[in-house]
């Protein structure tokens, strides 16, 4: 047997007469080596059906060797049920007389007598003058071929079609290929994000999600999803949202050890959720913090310490510091009322280490503020009022607060009317630093809550002759 019967070819050249691009059997060699190196089991026919080709793969479903199969007149008998073979051989050569491929399925017979049912796809192998010479059939067993569809399958449909986002990102963590629903989530177009360092994309919670993936990619996938806040640059500004991310390792099924391609990232978009319960934990805290500075205070002899502590009991988890400013000579906001209004402080947070609040201004002298202080027009408007000085630098915002009587860390105020009897006594004002948000509606109707609780206190103090 010849050493290319050997190596699953047969050689139609003789042996003195070396073919194209190829010295003595090399080229034979050559082929031999690309045959036996694919993945997909191979073997081809002459005009006249007889097997001239036979790979590693195709011995590795049939068993049968390329010695054994080489040169044999197509497969019945052997590698074909003898009632089978007509059908399958005719269909097979059929690609001689066809254009393109031809797709079919049927049992072909193992070495050990099994059977294996194979998907094939075969086309007619063209000689020099242009005619078929022959027949390739590259075929695999159905049931892988069957996975990787499904696989391919599920790819793309992840890609295009799936309710929630889906990201391949590369090993430098930039978008590889995102499908449409996380191009949508990431505020771009499908092929304006590849590339991209997520920096460019996210404004926040960027460094949380890539140390997420490079955790992937060195250790692989976690036991479960993780949530991450994040606020996305869009057009219209910057959004925050919450995506309940899952993280998969991809690795090369080609390599002998597995090499990272990337990582990819899926995620849903569950803001709305997570707000939802955030605020309901919230109102039921704030409510509970009421419920217990009301049975605190009904237990204070001297209403005015009733009135430190409800504004003790709201600074929990809302404001840095507090203030209550009491309407000086009388009541502000009524029809009597004239000439402006002057408040006086009578209780206040401690500036330095944190503590009770504490009654002051028993002197009874005027807050210096001005008539356009935030304090002074919740008073005249009998209503809550919101101030803040937004991104301003820290020497500004010091200035900001510093001018208002305020102490020096205070970024955000909120103002809220105090009123008993149908009189406004005067104002509440809560604080919060650089490190907190600005105060927002829900806010505002916590804070005249609390208001509401102190400004009956401050009346009934005031009766008893007790007020600072």
């Amino acid at each position: 047997m010849s050493a290319s019967r050997r190596s699953g070819t047969t050689d139609e050249l003789g042996p003195d007469e070396p073919g194209p691009g190829r010295e003595g059997s090399g080229g034979s060699d050559l082929l031999a080596a690309l045959l036996d190196g694919m993945d997909a089991a191979l073997c081809a026919f002459d005009a006249d059906g007889t097997v001239t080709h036979w790979n590693r793969e195709a011995e590795r479903i049939l068993g049968w060797t390329a010695a054994e199969a080489v040169g044999r007149a197509g497969f019945a008998g052997w590698a074909v049920r003898s009632a089978d073979a007509e059908e399958v051989e005719a269909r097979l050569m059929s690609a001689m007389d066809a254009p393109g491929r031809q797709v079919h399925e049927f049992a072909l017979v193992t070495k050990d007598g099994g059977r294996v049912l194979v998907r094939t796809q075969s086309a007619a192998v063209r000689g020099p003058d242009g005619k078929p010479a022959g027949v390739y059939c590259a075929f695999s067993e159905v049931h892988a071929q069957i996975d990787l569809e499904r696989s391919i399958a599920l790819s793309e449909a992840l890609l295009e079609d799936a309710s929630w986002g889906v990201v391949l990102v590369d090993a430098d963590l930039r978008p590889a290929v995102v499908n449409a629903h996380a191009a949508r989530a990431l505020g771009a177009g499908r092929t304006s994000v590849l590339g991209r360092p997520l920096g460019e994309l996210l404004s926040q919670g960027v460094e949380e999600l890539e140390s997420a993936l490079t955790h992937v990619l060195a250790q692989g996938a976690p036991p479960a999803p993780a949530e991450v806040w994040v606020s996305v640059r869009t057009p219209e500004g910057e959004r925050r949202r919450c995506w309940r991310s899952g993280f998969v390792r991809l690795a090369s099924p080609l390599a002998e050890e597995p090499v990272p391609l990337g990582v990819g990232w899926m995620f849903e978009d569950v803001t709305e959720s997570r707000q939802g319960e955030q605020e309901a934990s919230l109102l039921r805290f704030r409510a509970q913090q009421l419920h217990r500075a009301a049975r605190a205070a009904a237990e204070c002899e001297d209403p005015a310490e009733a009135v430190t502590v409800h504004l003790d009991f709201a600074l929990a988890g809302f404001a840095d510091h507090a203030l209550i400013d009491r309407v000086a000579d009388g009541t502000a906001g009524d029809a009597e009322a004239v000439g402006p209004v002057r408040l006086v402080r009578i209780a206040a947070t401690p500036s330095g280490a944190p503590g009770p609040s504490r009654l002051v201004g028993r002197a009874g002298l005027p807050v210096r503020y001005g008539e356009g202080h935030p304090a002074v027009q919740c008073v005249v408007r009998a209503g809550s009022v919101r101030a803040s000085a937004g991104s301003a630098a820290a020497e500004e915002a010091r200035a900001w607060a510093l001018s208002r009587q305020w102490p020096a860390d205070a970024v955000h105020a909120l103002c809220a009317v105090l009123r008993s009897r149908g009189r406004t006594l005067g104002a509440v004002t809560f604080l919060r630093g650089a490190g907190r948000s600005a105060f927002e509606r829900s806010d505002a109707v916590y804070a005249e809550d609390v208001a509401a609780h102190i400004a009956a206190a401050l009346d009934l103090a005031g009766l008893t002759g007790r007020d600072g």
